[in-house]
């Protein structure tokens, strides 16, 4: 009983380590919810960039973060960037911000990247705290020709069919043999890796509600009061994931 309660710690400790960056990042949007001032000179979105480049900074100085997660971070940010810019234009409204802002492009704050960034993050982070292998993984050419149409049909599915089942679909076949190793103390354990990215969407998303109730975003369907957020985008973001984990 000792030796799994070990474990389950172990799993817990290694979980927060690699999610550093996106607890910070979620810690920040409720705390700032609460307690940043309404009249503020800097206002709410832009004080969380800051914060959001301040902790990136202080976790390659004290090489909690290695140079290749900071870059997948930035690659994931811009491409997280061009998709908000285009979800929020008035012709989409996918949704939306609430809040005033200086740094940022069209209606999306700069800030808004980092919250997928943090998603890469949690994944690049992991990898090197799991001490993850990969056993039988697809071959990397597949995989990026299905990161490519799930990113391009974020986009296609507002004027044509939206193909997020098919690609599913197409993901747990191309990820049905893939397993990952990873340690626990000392002793190396496995899983499907399909599992992994289930249970990262469902983490994703418990934050998503957290932002949206915190009015960092907020969904049409949001407007005229909170509501839990749509259960098909956990779908979305098991997608999303497969993008984050090519790229790492």
């Amino acid at each position: 009983k000792t030796h799994v309660l070990n474990e389950w710690m172990v799993l817990f400790r290694k979980l927060a380590d690699s999610g550093v960056f996106a607890l910070f990042l979620l810690a920040c949007i409720v705390l700032t919810h609460y307690a940043y001032p309404s009249d503020a000179r800097v206002p709410r979105y832009d004080f969380l960039f800051m914060l959001a480049i301040a902790f990136q900074i202080f976790l390659l100085w004290t090489r909690l973060e290695t140079l290749p997660e900071a870059v997948v971070i930035m690659i994931f940010h811009v491409m997280a960037m061009c998709m908000e810019i285009f979800k929020t234009q008035d012709a989409i409204a996918s949704w939306y911000y609430p809040e005033v802002f200086y740094l940022g492009i069209g209606k999306v704050p700069l800030f808004a990247g980092f919250m997928y960034s943090a998603v890469g993050s949690a994944i690049a982070r992991g990898m090197r705290v799991f001490e993850v292998r990969l056993l039988k993984p697809p071959r990397l050419a597949y995989a990026g020709v299905l990161v490519a149409l799930i990113y391009m049909n974020f986009f296609t599915h507002h004027y044509m069919m939206n193909l997020r089942w098919p690609l599913f679909v197409l993901a747990l076949v191309l990820y049905r043999r893939t397993y990952i190793q990873f340690v626990l103390v000392e002793r190396v354990r496995q899983m499907p890796i399909i599992w992994v990215f289930a249970f990262i969407a469902c983490c994703t998303w418990l934050a998503e509600n957290l932002a949206t109730f915190t009015r960092v975003w907020l969904y049409p369907t949001q407007t005229n009061g909170w509501i839990v957020v749509d259960w098909d985008r956990l779908l979305a973001w098991y997608l999303l994931i497969q993008l984050s984990f090519v790229l790492v």
